[in-house]
């Protein structure tokens, strides 16, 4: 089991002058959102550190807490993904996400979700080792004062499980 330590901003569009490490597109769906456990497929399409294209189907389990959490994480046959698919019977979320290296070596991780409709967002995500380094992070010493401003990580109703609650559940 690992820890997820992480800060949430929402934003608009990508950000310039990062190098890309990948890009990554995917659809993910909630068995349960308390706790979270989650299917996601994950279709790599850009690799800026030259790892082959390939889909990946992942199980998560997931605490609950926002700046940090527990994380139980692992792949899954696509026929077992497909069945967990076909079990929620809800549309899953698509989501484009695109990975970017941060000049201190953290990745900075921005994901459209659901382009096109009417409730289509944007967020960013960088993932850090302690809450302490975390909770001194500081955008503007990255470049990134003006990119990230709305940080959202300690609101509630911010997380993918309460998009999927909003869009899917209480939508069927």
């Amino acid at each position: 089991m690992g820890m997820e330590i992480e800060r949430k901003w929402m934003v608009q569009g990508w950000p310039e002058g990062y190098p890309l490490r990948k890009e990554e597109e995917m659809r993910q769906g909630y068995v349960s959102v308390r706790p979270t456990v989650r299917i996601r497929e994950e279709k790599l399409r850009v690799s800026g550190e030259g790892a082959p294209l390939k889909d990946e189907f992942i199980l998560c389990f997931k605490s609950k807490g926002r700046l940090s959490r527990k994380e139980i994480e692992f792949p899954i046959e696509e026929a077992r993904f497909r069945e967990l698919e076909d079990l929620i019977g809800l549309p899953l979320i698509p989501k484009l996400r695109r990975t970017y290296l941060l000049p201190d070596g953290h990745q900075l991780e921005v994901n459209h979700v659901d382009e096109g409709a009417p409730t289509e967002f944007w967020y960013a995500e960088v993932e850090f080792r302690s809450e302490d380094e975390a909770r001194a992070f500081d955008p503007a010493s990255v470049g990134l004062g003006a990119y990230l401003t709305d940080d959202v990580t300690e609101q509630p109703g911010q997380s993918m499980g309460a998009y999927w609650t909003a869009t899917r559940l209480q939508q069927a």
